[in-house]
């Protein structure tokens, strides 16, 4: 059926205006286009690392753009990079975070009680 659909289509684009023509074709493209998900990425970036076959066999094997297996490369080198920085950081839990925040709540109104306390016996004296 969905076949059938794309030959109708391309029959009606042989009679279509060039810029029509254009669009279609950039429609069907954007539709068939392979979408990787990011453990393909990895697997196909560290395929490449072991330089058991050289880039440009894995992409054609893989059936991308060399171009596109190096700006994969460049992404996951930065990701590493970002990820190793950050390393000297504490990473909080959210249970961390929410009674970190409860604690701040609770000094905050001790804070103001002992401001109140002090404005009171300011205008005492």
């Amino acid at each position: 059926m969905e076949i059938d659909k794309m030959e109708i289509t391309m029959e009606s684009a042989t009679t279509m205006k060039p810029e029509s023509a254009e669009k279609f074709i950039q429609d069907v493209r954007r539709k068939t286009r392979r979408k990787f998900t990011a453990e393909e990425k990895i697997r196909v970036v560290l395929e490449g690392m072991k330089r058991e076959m050289s880039v440009t066999e894995l992409c054609r094997r893989e059936g991308i753009p060399t171009a596109v297996y190096y700006s994969w490369v460049k992404d996951f080198m930065e990701a590493g990079k970002a990820r190793l920085k950050r390393d000297n950081l504490r990473d909080a839990s959210k249970s961390e975070v929410a009674q970190l925040r409860q604690e701040c709540d609770r000094l905050k109104i001790l804070i103001g009680d002992k401001e109140l306390a002090i404005q009171l016996l300011k205008k005492s004296l």
